[in-house]
């Protein structure tokens, strides 16, 4: 039985590598898994990379508009598992439709994404995977004081900001991110707080 799977993660925590993996292991097997990227996420083209440097083509890259159900409909017989990375871009409705493709064409799906931005907010996509997915799954991380990563920080010129757009691609711009555990989160906003007046 196909099940809607989403594994989170801080950043940095290995979810695309761990979606390569994956792909890997579908191919091992001569299985046919596709990767879908939302069109948002600009840092690697039309490619997934993760942090380690390995690249993997990418078979749909999608809007907001498109449809999901029907683009993995049209090739459902020879499709064994359906891989989406950077899945908290999706909408929510698309999310939906990655479950009708759990529960009528029974392939599953796994998504990797990111739980909540740097504000600590959920994104839309994330929000929706966590009320529908079958399976959630933590992809842990190290913070820099060794305690498990939990929050997602954003970098601008050297500095720790806390506020601004939701969505701003690392790498793309002058922008970076770091995970840190909640913890050390709150001393770097106190940081900049202080810093800001």
């Amino acid at each position: 039985m196909a099940k809607l799977y989403f594994r989170y993660g801080a950043m940095g925590s290995g979810k695309t590598r761990d979606l390569i993996k994956t792909i890997y292991n579908y191919d091992y097997r001569n299985m046919l898994a596709i990767i879908i990227k939302p069109k948002i996420d600009t840092k690697a083209g039309e490619c997934i990379k993760s942090r380690d440097g390995t690249v993997m083509n990418i078979d749909y890259i999608v809007s907001e508009n498109d449809n999901l159900y029907e683009i993995i409909a049209k090739d459902a017989r020879v499709i064994h598992c359906v891989l989406v990375d950077e899945a908290q871009f999706l909408s929510p409705h698309q999310v939906d439709e990655l479950s009708d493709v759990v529960d009528y064409l029974d392939i599953p799906v796994i998504c990797y994404g990111l739980r909540a931005d740097f504000q600590t907010n959920l994104f839309q996509g994330s929000k929706r995977l966590l009320e529908l997915a079958d399976s959630i799954e933590e992809i842990k991380t190290v913070c820099r004081c060794g305690k498990k990563a939990t929050m997602n920080t954003r970098i601008q010129e050297g500095n720790f900001v806390f506020e601004g757009e939701q969505v701003a691609i690392d790498g793309v711009s002058e922008i970076t991110y770091d995970s840190l555990c909640r913890k050390c989160y709150k001393k770097e906003k106190t940081k900049a707080k202080k810093l800001n007046k």
